[in-house]
């Protein structure tokens, strides 16, 4: 099984931003965005994680230390889907645009997500922490 690790850099939030997905310690893919945030950021890597999985043709599992987006896409996304992508509280959804495009990825490809914590000395979240930034500092 492959074990993919995400994650998102700001420098300010909002600001420049950088994301990437790892794969035994090796960068897979990675991006960068001027004027973003974190939120986005992350949103990114887990999009990319999700399609590096079905290219890859086994199967897969995105580690990520967005608990954000594991709800977004676990828990939050269903109902906000099934009430026309509308909060039961009142306010928007913010990044519905890419909330949108995740859960249907999500929805495509069912690929299992697990948190886990940032900053924790886990080897692949901090190589995907260090290749975030990188990506955000070469942008």
């Amino acid at each position: 099984m492959n074990v993919y690790y995400t994650d998102g850099s700001t420098a300010p939030n909002p600001g420049d931003g950088g994301w990437a997905v790892v794969l035994n310690g090796e960068t897979v893919a990675s991006g960068a965005a001027k004027n973003t945030t974190n939120i986005r950021m992350e949103g990114y890597a887990l999009g990319a994680a999700i399609q590096e999985g079905v290219k890859s043709g086994r199967s897969y599992k995105i580690m990520t230390d967005s608990m954000f987006w594991c709800n977004v896409l676990t828990k939050w996304a269903p109902g906000w889907e099934a009430k026309g992508w509308k909060k039961s509280s009142k306010g928007e959804i913010e990044n519905l645009d890419l909330v949108k495009r995740l859960f249907a990825l999500f929805n495509e490809a069912k690929p299992q997500i697990e948190w886990v914590r940032g900053h924790n000395n886990d080897p692949g979240n901090e190589a995907a922490d260090a290749a975030a930034n990188l990506a955000r500092e070469q942008g």
